[in-house]
Parts: C-alpha cells; structure tokens; sequence
C-alpha cells in the first residue's frame, strides 16, 4: 500500500520548514567555521546572514554550544557512515580499509574533520551522547584492529604472530591497557596487544592527517599521500 503522508513517521508541513531552518543554519555555521574556526562561531551573525533576528534563530537552536553539539554530532556520524562504507564495499575490512577511508573523510572536508579531532573549543563541554557516538568509531577501529591481517605466506603468518605476541609480553603500554588504560575502548572486549595496535593506528594516522591539513607539509617537497601510506604500512607490518 502507497503512503499516504498520514503516517507517525511523516512530517508536517511546520515541522518540515524547522528542519529546513536548521539545516540552513548548520550550513552557514559550517562557512563561519572554515573562515575563523569554531571558537568565533556566532549565532547573532548567522541571524543576520540569514534575514532574521537574533531571538528568532534561537528557537531553532538555544545557544552556541546546542548548535556546536549537532555539527559534531553530523561530523561524527558521516564518519561513522564512511567506515560502514569501507566495510561493506570489502567485507571483513581491516585497518587499510579504513585508513584508506579516515584520509578521503578528512580530506573531503577539513574543517569536518578539525571540529572533532583538532583544538577543543573553550568553554565547550560536549554532552554524553557525543562519547557513545565517538565510540561507534572507535568500536570498527577495535574490530578491525582484532581481525587476522593478510598475509602473503604461512610462514609470514607465524612469524606475525610471534612478533605480537612478543610485544604484547614486554611491551609496557600493553600492560597498562589491562587494567584503568583500556577505559578509553568502551568496554571493547579485545585483549591489549589488539588495544595497543588501534591506538597506534588511531594517533600515528591522525597526527599525518592533522598536520598535512593544517598546511605543515606545504612546501616541503614531498608527497603527504605517501608518507601516510608509508606509516600505513609500518602500522600493519607490527
């Protein structure tokens, strides 16, 4: 049977205009973050851009820090959204996969990736929701990270094998990770070698990224592309 429109899930002509409204107000917040940063982000300028006032902007979002919430809330979930991809386009995606996907999400929209991974906003205090969605990431970087990295041989297999279990027997951090160390993995149930091997990943990738957007690598004559594939293949070699 066709929907009619009259259903709990349609929208009313009222509702539709809001989510219109806000959509246009996250955008132009976006344009003002790419110009001065989040930190300057103002919604009494926005109102102005937009033809309205100041207190009839604030119906759509109650303050600065409500519309900061939901860019991150967006940014996150595009994340999200791109890793899901990775995965579904190479079923049982590892960590190349989402490498390879981290650097296009960055690269696509910088000042996306810098309002959740570069310089916290003063005087900005995320709410919960924002760490149980940060944490979806960090859940597929757990899964990835705990899966069999291909190998070329079974002796390169054992010999993989060996090595991790090696580093997970004397390496300090993998110690720490068992006990108050492993918080940060949300109650992820991979041991602390696999702990210790995502959080490699996560900082030694975003610290390329960062400083490659950031404009630190311009006119150093090389290829930032290559250098993060370089510390790609580091990460998976160990």
């Amino acid at each position: 049977m066709a929907d009619t429109g009259t259903g709990a899930g349609a929208k009313t002509p009222r509702e539709r205009y809001r989510a219109q409204v806000r959509a246009e107000i996250k955008e132009r917040a976006w344009e003002q973050i790419a110009t001065a940063g989040a930190s300057a982000l103002s919604l009494n300028a926005i109102a102005k851009q937009m033809g309205m006032s100041g207190p009839a902007l604030y119906r759509y979002f109650a303050g600065r820090d409500e519309l900061i919430t939901e860019l991150i809330r967006d940014a996150y979930r595009s994340l999200a959204d791109t890793f899901r991809a990775a995965s579904a386009s190479a079923p049982g995606a590892g960590l190349a996969e989402l490498a390879r996907a981290l650097r296009g999400w960055a690269l696509e929209d910088p000042q996306r990736y810098f309002l959740i991974y570069g310089t916290p906003v003063p005087g900005y205090h995320a709410p919960d929701d924002i760490t149980a969605i940060a944490g979806e990431n960090m859940a597929m970087l757990l899964d990835a990270a705990a899966a069999p990295a291909p190998e070329s041989s079974a002796t390169s297999a054992v010999t993989s094998t060996e090595t991790s279990t090696e580093t997970s027997a004397t390496t300090a951090l993998d110690t720490d990770l068992e006990g108050l160390g492993r918080q940060w993995a949300g109650g992820h149930p991979a041991p602390a070698a696999h702990l210790h091997r995502a959080l490699a990943f996560w900082t030694r990738l975003h610290g390329i990224l960062s400083l490659e957007l950031a404009g630190h690598f311009n006119g150093m004559g090389f290829d930032p592309g290559l250098l993060y594939a370089a510390e790609l293949d580091d990460l998976l070699a160990h």
